[in-house]
């Protein structure tokens, strides 16, 4: 009986921390609603709601030397993306294939993207959840595919991003 009922607190424990991978939190800011800010140095992005809080999720960001600050756009949302890993990437890692169909368990985009008017960055799932909450990338954002399910369901094309330290 003991050994069930600790085995049911923690298959409720490991529910419980895997469901707060986001939430609302109060934030407090002059940028409009439907405004992804993304807060490098605490590795989280906020999605600005109208009412003075924001959905904030845990991201991981880019390697240091990899990051990139300012204002981009969304310029595309893509469902299961293929995946054509950048020059820079590629010249990193020549192994890599030219292209990785969407969906395949190595294609690192995951289950969702939003690709931004700014080079070749990206806010996307993830084939990698333990990345998630580190410096790991080359200047995209990676989310919880099921975080980045939910923040796909929201945001529209055009949507403002802005990326601070």
């Amino acid at each position: 009986m003991i050994v069930r009922t600790a085995m049911g607190l923690a298959a409720l424990i490991l529910v419980a921390s895997s469901a707060s991978a986001r939430e609302v939190v109060p934030f407090e800011t002059s940028v409009s609603p439907g405004t992804i800010v993304i807060k490098t140095g605490e590795r989280r992005l906020y999605y600005v709601r109208g009412d003075g809080t924001a959905l904030r999720y845990r991201v991981a960001v880019g390697k240091p030397g990899k990051q990139w600050f300012g204002e981009a756009r969304i310029d595309g949302k893509y469902v299961r993306p293929a995946w054509s890993p950048p020059a820079e990437v590629k010249r990193d890692n020549p192994r890599l294939p030219d292209v990785i169909p969407g969906g395949a368990p190595n294609n690192p985009m995951g289950a969702r993207a939003l690709t931004l008017d700014l080079d070749e960055y990206a806010i996307h799932g993830t084939n990698r959840p333990s990345s998630i909450g580190t410096y790991a990338s080359y200047g995209c954002i990676r989310m919880l595919n099921e975080d980045i399910v939910d923040l796909y369901d929201q945001v529209s094309v055009g949507a403002r991003v802005v990326v601070t330290p």
